[in-house]
């Protein structure tokens, strides 16, 4: 594997400004850990373009009936599974649709796993698990873009025909050379040499965060800028599915009350219900003959 020196990577270089950053006071560190962190959504928006095509391909695979596979190891593996698992109550979707794999498994979300991220082989025994297919979109995610267990998983993926994708958070990435569809965002050096949960992770949290909304708001899971798929698995998620509904429908409390029970807490059937003055079943053969997408509906 030709991988850069850590040395030469810009996750891993000093920042000059924090010098004898153990003799500020703590209010010039807040400052300047602030200053810092302002340059994280510039670099991330130079990355638009391709962030742009990522979520493209995205789109498609979920079209076809695939899923979107988050691979990482350390805070870029925990990023990953968070994404995944806040898809679920946000989108209404099924665990299987957003899978967040982290290197070394569910221990290594609070433990760091020895050896685990530097396999080759246990990114692809992790993507064979989930029987990985050609309608699948995987993307690696690697601050310094040399990962072992995400470059292993990218190679098997292409290798079955799935979509790939990589996060880096340095230029010219080793990852990058993996994936059909490379992101690389350079944050300058950290504040504290080498760790790369502050700029970095904030960096690929905001590309993800990108990534699986935008995706979701491609197959229909938003009308306007409402999460009509949202689950109301508590009770401030029922009261907020209520206020949705009223959003959506400029209907009363009552009326969205009374709607949300009668479409068996289905935000969006409660929707287009008041919206098409259908009852629950048409609402729903409308909702099937326009892909989910409430819009097309009205």
């Amino acid at each position: 594997m030709n991988s850069l020196n850590l040395n030469e990577l810009t996750t891993e270089r000093r920042n000059e400004k924090t010098f004898g950053l153990d003799e500020m006071s703590i209010a010039e560190a807040l400052d300047l850990m602030n200053q810092e962190d302002r340059k994280v959504p510039e670099a991330v928006s130079e990355s638009l373009p391709e962030i742009e095509r990522v979520i493209t391909q995205t789109i498609q695979s979920f079209k076809r009936g695939g899923r979107l596979i988050y691979m990482g190891a350390g805070t870029s593996g925990r990023l990953g599974v968070l994404d995944a698992a806040e898809c679920v109550p946000t989108f209404g979707v099924e665990s299987e649709m957003v899978v967040g794999l982290i290197a070394g498994g569910e221990e290594a979300m609070t433990v760091a796993v020895e050896g685990a991220e530097d396999s080759l082989i246990l990114g692809k025994k992790d993507l064979e698990q989930l029987q990985l297919n050609e309608k699948d979109m995987v993307i690696g995610i690697a601050a310094s873009g040399r990962t072992p267990y995400v470059i292993g998983g990218l190679e098997y993926a292409r290798s079955v025909g799935a979509s790939t994708a990589s996060v880096s958070c340095n230029k010219q990435a080793e990852i990058s050379r993996h994936a059909q569809y490379p992101i690389e965002v350079d944050c300058g050096p950290e504040f504290l040499t080498g760790s790369t949960r502050l700029k970095s992770g904030t960096a690929q949290k905001l590309i993800l965060n990108m990534i699986s909304t935008v995706s979701m708001i491609g197959i229909g899971k938003v009308y306007n800028n409402l999460m009509i798929d949202v689950k109301p698995t508590n009770e401030k998620l029922v009261e907020r599915s209520k206020r949705i509904i009223m959003e959506a429908t400029e209907v009363d409390y009552e009326t969205a009350t009374a709607y949300f029970t009668e479409a068996d807490q289905n935000v969006k059937l409660a929707i287009v219900m008041i919206l098409t003055q259908s009852d629950k079943k048409e609402a729903q053969q409308k909702l099937d003959n326009a892909d989910g997408f409430v819009r097309k509906t009205v």
